[in-house]
């Protein structure tokens, strides 16, 4: 079952756990490179299976101003997340971000992302009053962010650290 928290609550340390395993720590990254610094910014999503989390995602509100930009994580040698320049469009405001989607590998192929991806942007638009989705997907994810109706935007680039990237968005 979804479960779904807003600004202001912080998730389980299970959840991090969930985003560490399935996203950090393959790559080689110390405990810690999970967090971001504005989690307590965001609305987070996570199912659980049992006693696990099984898949965790995050969206959070590109604040007025900013292009997108910044840092993959809060731990050291974070590599630099490019802009989104369709927030050049102050037509495109508000805008969230999605980041920090995973599913556990033996919960893969079961809809979980699918779900996950669609609360977030449902509590987006209730939340934030989003009205466009923004996110970076890594090379393997593209064509499951297309099949949820999301658009590449730009050419592929690579994030230090993590490998190559895609950006692509969705009108909410």
């Amino acid at each position: 079952m979804l479960s779904v928290s807003f600004p202001g609550t912080k998730p389980s340390s299970q959840y991090y756990d969930c985003r560490f395993a399935v996203l950090r720590e393959p790559l080689g990254f110390e405990r810690g490179a999970e967090l971001l610094e504005d989690d307590d910014q965001a609305i987070h999503a996570w199912i659980v299976h049992g006693e696990t989390v099984a898949a965790v995602g995050r969206a959070h509100l590109i604040p007025s101003g900013s292009d997108g930009s910044g840092t993959d994580h809060s731990g050291p040698n974070a590599g630099m997340i490019p802009g989104f320049g369709p927030l050049t469009n102050s037509d495109n405001r508000p805008a969230i971000q999605i980041r920090q989607m995973g599913t556990r590998q033996e919960f893969r192929r079961q809809g979980l992302a699918a779900e996950i991806l669609a609360g977030l942007e449902a509590a987006a638009k209730t939340h934030f009053s989003a009205k466009l989705g923004l996110l970076q997907a890594r090379e393997h994810a593209i064509p499951f962010y297309q099949s949820q109706g999301w658009k590449l935007i730009d050419e592929p680039y690579s994030i230090h650290g993590i490998g190559p990237h895609r950006s692509m968005m969705k009108l909410l």
